[in-house]
């Protein structure tokens, strides 16, 4: 019974110790067959179709009158890393119905010679609530390397996390990063990533 009471006061003991670095609960993604399947459906229904329709709205406001745009989006733009977080705290989505949203932009990703490098789940205390961070982080296909000349970094390495709070989704967001270093091309044009992922 000592054995037992030992195994508890580890696991509370971790639970405090833990971090988004040093999570209490980290594992790979894996998807159920049903969750597959809902997801398939998902993906030819009219509520992917409007996501995307104002996700790309909303670009397209960011690029011409940044001002208007919705206020549950920002846009990220440094030299080195541009993308967007949705703050679905302010929206009225399901939580099945973002985690689809989530799997389809690394599905959009994987179209464009790019990788999976890892899906992964972290979970922790923080505070008063469980957080979790699911995460998809591609790079881009190693066939863009070519010997002797500089790399082909495509758009930089991708990441795509979806952040958690005692199960209710707080925002997701989508970046990409790019090298700036004598090893690799220039970056390709961010707009055109947004143009690919957001054209179905």
């Amino acid at each position: 019974m000592s054995n037992f009471w030992e195994k508890i006061k580890n696991i509370f003991k971790s639970a405090e110790e833990s971090s988004s670095i040093n999570p209490t609960i980290h594992k790979l993604i894996k998807r159920s067959e049903k969750e597959l399947a809902d997801y398939e459906h998902w993906k030819n229904t009219l509520a992917r179709r409007r996501m995307m329709d104002w996700l790309n709205n909303e670009y397209i406001t960011y690029l011409t009158t940044p001002e208007n745009i919705d206020k549950s989006i920002d846009f990220l733009n440094t030299p080195s890393s541009k993308g967007f977080a949705i703050h679905f705290s302010r929206t009225q989505y399901r939580v099945e119905e973002i985690t689809h949203l989530f799997d389809f932009l690394k599905e959009k990703v994987k179209e464009l010679s790019y990788r999976s490098y890892v899906s992964d789940t972290k979970t922790y205390p923080k505070n008063n609530f469980v957080e979790t961070i699911q995460r998809h982080y591609l790079k881009p296909s190693l066939k863009l390397k070519s010997q002797g000349q500089k790399a082909n970094q495509g758009f930089g390495n991708i990441n795509i996390e979806l952040l958690l709070r005692n199960d209710k989704v707080v925002n997701l967001k989508f970046s990409a990063t790019s090298y700036r270093d004598h090893q690799f091309e220039e970056a390709d044009d961010f707009n055109e990533l947004m143009r690919l992922i957001l054209s179905v």
